[in-house]
């Protein structure tokens, strides 16, 4: 049976037991949804054992349980199977649903409108796991699958994963593979199929500037005292050049160049520069020198300023000149950029443009490291081809300007590479009111997966 058939055969099925999870509102956040985390955990628990894996299990951890599954062709360990692994990543937690009155339709009761299935989850993640379960599925059932198969799912994603650089730790043995396979992320279009290859890390930092011991009159004080928010202001504007460039000491030390051959790939991208700045309402864009938009916020480290405060901001004026100031800013690293290292370059950058009459304080707050696969190891050309099937067209390699650190964790203490096998579309409006699956593509992305496996099995 081919995997189209085998679709068409179960597609009702597959639908309800995607709806089983939907169901079960295993909101991370919210403590009032604990045992609904743990009811989610076991739902997938069930429906992973009916896929075909011979040992499936609901694992402790500090925080939400992770689910294990595990399946080897002849039923040996992965560990005794001379065969490549693969592990599966996936999330079953989900972001809040509120506000409700925006959604159409009750967010946990799945609804099928216009080809499409509304709800919370319906892509993120529940919808692109089940992609993954059912292409492993298809292959067990015809007896198609060459691979050792690993799955692990966790149930902490929507709050910064906290449990799982541990648990990977502790359970580095029983995770061990040759590539790890994540349906979490978006493709360019629908008609525009593509591999997302890299994303960008995280360092993020408070900045307080105190100046005198208390607010003071600007009439008396003014113009003889430094002003912690013009100080401050001062400071934000040394960080990024006229060229767009970051001033700060060995910053581009390790930033690596964007391959010729990517950088032809992000040519091919459908975008319009005009479109872009009318979605945005800007008339022009900023950005470093030599780089398009799309290489800017995708390819290429940034800095930006998320918040800034100081003195009065309350209705009418007081003519004061403040005693503290405060800003949260952030930086988008590219791979091979150390969020650690930047984080106290950073830091030592700020106390060495202090001017006198202040005191700077840095906060590290929370960061992470980037990530790229390269484009011509056996597992991405077995996903590009995989792509290639199902889409009709080769996929185009397109890195994302967002960050997901557990990447790069996976990376660094697994030792394996990732291929971000997404299938979603910013149309999906993942953690907004009506979320949606593409049906069309949740099952070419079925077929995707599946022909990954098979070509996977045949290059490694």
């Amino acid at each position: 049976m081919t995997i189209q058939e085998y679709i068409a055969a179960h597609r009702e099925r597959f639908i309800e037991e995607w709806a089983s999870l939907i169901r079960i509102p295993s909101v991370s956040c919210q403590v009032e949804h604990k045992a609904d985390m743990i009811r989610c955990a076991e739902r997938w628990r069930e429906l992973l054992l009916q896929a075909g894996c011979q040992r499936a299990e609901v694992m402790p951890s500090d925080g939400n349980p992770f689910v294990y599954g595990e399946y080897t062709p002849n039923g040996c360990s992965p560990a005794e199977a001379r065969r490549p692994t693969v592990l599966v990543y996936a999330h079953y937690d989900v972001m809040p649903a509120e506000p409700l009155e925006q959604w159409k339709s009750d967010p946990w009761e799945p609804a099928i409108r216009d080809g499409r299935l509304y709800a919370r989850g319906a892509d993120d993640d529940k919808g692109q796991a089940m992609i993954q379960a059912k292409a492993f599925e298809y292959l067990v059932h015809e007896g198609l699958m060459k691979c050792n198969v690993k799955f692990i799912f966790e149930g902490e994603e929507e709050i910064g994963s906290p449990s799982l650089e541990t648990f990977i730790g502790k359970h580095k043995e029983l995770l061990k593979a040759d590539i790890i396979l994540v349906s979490d992320t978006s493709m360019i279009g629908k008609e525009t199929p593509s591999i997302t290859t890299g994303l960008r890390g995280l360092a993020y930092w408070q900045i307080e500037v105190d100046g005198p011991n208390r607010d003071l009159h600007s009439g008396h004080f003014g113009g003889a005292v430094k002003n912690p928010v013009n100080a401050l202001c001062e400071m934000i504007a040394q960080v990024v050049d006229r060229d767009g460039r970051i001033t700060i000491p060995g910053f581009y030390d390790d930033v690596l160049p964007i391959p010729d051959e990517e950088r032809k790939m992000i040519a091919q991208i459908p975008f319009s520069q005009e479109a872009y700045n009318r979605a945005i309402d800007v008339d022009d864009v900023f950005g470093e020198k030599g780089y398009n938009t799309l290489e800017r916020n995708s390819c290429r480290p940034s800095f930006d300023v998320c918040g800034i405060w100081g003195g009065y901001t309350g209705e009418g004026s007081k003519t004061v000149l403040p005693s503290k100031a405060f800003a949260k800013v952030s930086c988008r690293l590219v791979a091979n950029q150390d969020h650690e290292k930047i984080s106290h370059a950073f830091a030592d950058y700020m106390q060495a443009i202090a001017p006198k009459g202040v005191r700077v304080k840095v906060t590290p707050m929370h960061g992470g490291q980037g990530y790229v696969c390269p484009i011509d190891i056996p597992a991405y050309k077995a996903a590009e081809k995989g792509f290639e099937i199902a889409f009709g067209k080769r996929p185009l390699a397109a890195r994302r300007g967002g960050s997901i650190p557990i990447i790069s964790a996976f990376e660094q203490i697994l030792g394996c590479k990732t291929i971000l096998m997404g299938f979603g579309l910013e149309k999906n409006a993942i953690h907004s009111p009506n979320e949606s699956m593409d049906l069309e593509v949740w099952e070419k992305g079925i077929i995707a997966v599946s022909e990954f496996y098979r070509e996977y099995a045949n290059k490694h």
